[in-house]
């Protein structure tokens, strides 16, 4: 899936350029708008439901009380589980980054390092192909071969270099250089969807990816507005979008510091407590609690009895076997 994602990021920037150049940008926005409602009509229509009908929740498709809709329900039961819990801090403190980095990169690229309309499309075609091979080619080795945690934690140090390398980096070829590492940082993500797909029970899969979806919607506000900060706190100007021969010569006359980009040195250091994090996240949940309850079964059936009676402290990968 996340292939597919980086596969789209290819063909969206020619398709998109090619639409403004022609028709305008009016086209471009009603074109994105129709995409989006196939979209959606496709997966009311096409996308079968993956929850076998067995498992499913005796209150579904019932109606939906407030209990239920309550958004703070859910990380009640995160911070009481141990395997949720690091997880989603992993998340927060890897996505963060990559989010803010995704709202002035491109901006980034054109104002200080000197790119051109031309140059950004080519770097973004270029990480997108290297992106599909990484988490087609790579990720499945990887995972066969070190596992799901080593391969989350070398995509966080891939993350942790590619984002000190953009920091410090103040020439074109950096720039590319630091692309190629970036895709390879792209395996973070669907590893840790494997991840908990191994850990989490079936009736909870959409309960766990749901509350790491919504982490990362929570990212993709606040990185924006942490990297323009930054930017502000060092006085680096990104509020001007000029022509490309003058933001090229823009960028040859005005002198580079020694940190060109330090959001993304910070967003570096905020990786590796990710990555700190990342290290206490146990290889399996199910495993260890299906032996633990192979050795004491009666422990095990007074436990439910009580988890039964304080449901909003239960944790989310609770092994339900016995």
């Amino acid at each position: 899936v996340s292939a597919t994602f980086a596969a789209s990021l290819v063909t969206s920037p020619a398709i998109g350029a090619y639409l403004s150049a022609s028709y305008g940008d009016s086209l471009v926005v009603l074109v994105a708008t129709l995409v989006a409602v196939v979209d959606i009509c496709f997966i009311l229509l096409a996308v079968p439901e993956s929850l076998p009908e067995k498992i499913r929740p005796a209150s579904w498709g019932s109606s939906i009380s407030w209990e239920q809709a309550d958004p703070f329900a859910s990380l009640k039961k995160v911070r009481k589980d141990p395997t949720v819990l690091p997880i989603c801090i992993t998340v927060f403190l890897s996505y963060l980054p990559e989010a803010g980095q995704y709202s002035s990169f491109f901006l980034y690229l054109r104002q200080i390092i000197g790119f051109g309309s031309a140059s950004i499309a080519a770097f973004i075609a270029v990480v997108g192909i290297l992106s599909i091979i990484a988490q087609t080619v790579f990720l499945s080795m990887l995972m066969r071969s070190i596992g799901n945690k080593n391969t989350v934690l070398l995509g966080l140090g891939f993350q942790i270099f590619q984002l000190a390398w953009y920091g410090f980096g103040s020439q074109s070829w950096m720039m590319w250089a630091a692309g190629a590492v970036a895709a390879m940082s792209s395996i973070t993500f669907p590893a840790i969807s494997a991840l908990v797909s191994r850990n989490a029970e079936a009736d909870q899969q959409g309960v766990v990816q749901g509350i790491i979806t919504g982490v990362r919607g929570l990212c993709n506000g606040l990185g924006p507005a942490l990297y323009g900060f930054i930017f502000f706190l060092f006085h680096v100007e990104l509020n001007e979008l000029l022509p490309d021969n003058t933001s090229e010569k823009k960028a040859k006359q005005n002198p580079i510091s020694i940190i060109p980009g330090p959001p993304f040195l910070v967003g570096a250091c905020i990786v590796l407590l990710a990555f700190l994090v990342a290290l206490f996240i146990p290889e399996s949940s199910k495993a260890s609690s299906t032996k633990k309850h192979s050795n004491s079964i009666s422990s095990s059936l007074s436990n439910n009895l009580d988890q039964s009676n304080e449901e909003d402290i239960e944790p989310l990968l609770q092994d339900s076997s016995v």
